[in-house]
């Protein structure tokens, strides 16, 4: 195992990460000390961002590892990729959706494989990456962890039939962890977002659109919370969003 075993640098698991949240959430992480590990399947675009980090903050900072969070067997190979690279897991971010967004198809246009895809991407491979990262979390000696889910309105109000569906499955997988693990020291919590995302390559985020970065900041807020007063669900948006209107 690498010798990042360190009590003190927290060994962050991204599940799904692309250039919005999920980069923001990875480069937030590796500011904050954490060694960060990129899972998605565009293995191009995790290689490039792993070496960004790893240049600003440090050699072993991010690493990339190409995984379809779909299949049981990926899963279960990339955190063994992380344990023997990393470390065992301390924070998992369960980011990975599919389903075609909040809007998707129609009952009658929808395709079921794209509707069977979405729950296994969003709640089947989110409850597996869960496992994983709580058999580190509660191994022996260990003092806890942490395990996010990022959601979205659909989480509590249907829309696109498959998107929607899986978030609600996702939503109710958050609570049922935070049920079992919660007593055990392990932080569950799910954030909904409602919005659409900045993308900040253009220039700073409109008043109606959320800012990964700003995002990214809350997620490790909830990292840090004492476990006197935990969060289990937040709700962000901008303060322009139409939910004001």
């Amino acid at each position: 195992m690498n010798s990042t075993s360190n009590s003190n640098v927290r060994i962050a698991v991204i599940a799904g990460v692309g250039s919005g949240l999920g980069a923001s959430l990875a480069r937030r992480f590796a500011q904050e000390g954490c060694k960060v590990a990129l899972l998605a399947r565009s293995t191009e675009y995790l290689e490039q961002l792993a070496r960004e980090i790893n240049e600003k903050h440090g050699a072993g900072s991010a690493f990339a590892v190409t995984c379809d969070l779909g299949n049981p067997e990926q899963i279960a190979d990339a955190f063994k990729q992380v344990r023997e690279k990393l470390g065992p897991t301390d924070l998992l971010v369960n980011h990975a959706s599919s389903g075609g967004g909040p809007r998707g198809g129609s009952l009658l246009e929808l395709d079921p494989d794209a509707f069977e895809r979405a729950w296994r991407v969003g709640v089947f491979g989110a409850l597996l990456c869960a496992r994983e990262a709580a058999a580190d979390m509660l191994a022996s000696g260990r003092n806890g962890g942490t395990i996010l889910f990022t959601g979205a309105t659909s989480s509590v109000r249907g829309r696109g039939i498959a998107f929607s569906s899986a978030k609600f499955g996702s939503r109710g997988l958050a609570q049922s962890l935070a049920r079992e693990l919660w007593p055990r020291g392990i932080h569950v919590a799910h954030i909904v977002l409602d919005g659409g995302f900045a993308d900040l390559s253009q220039g700073p985020p409109a008043n109606d659109e959320l800012d990964p970065d700003a995002m990214a900041t809350v997620y490790w807020q909830l990292v840090c919370q004492e476990r006197s007063a935990w969060t289990l669900e937040l709700d962000l948006r901008p303060y322009q969003e139409k939910f004001f209107e």
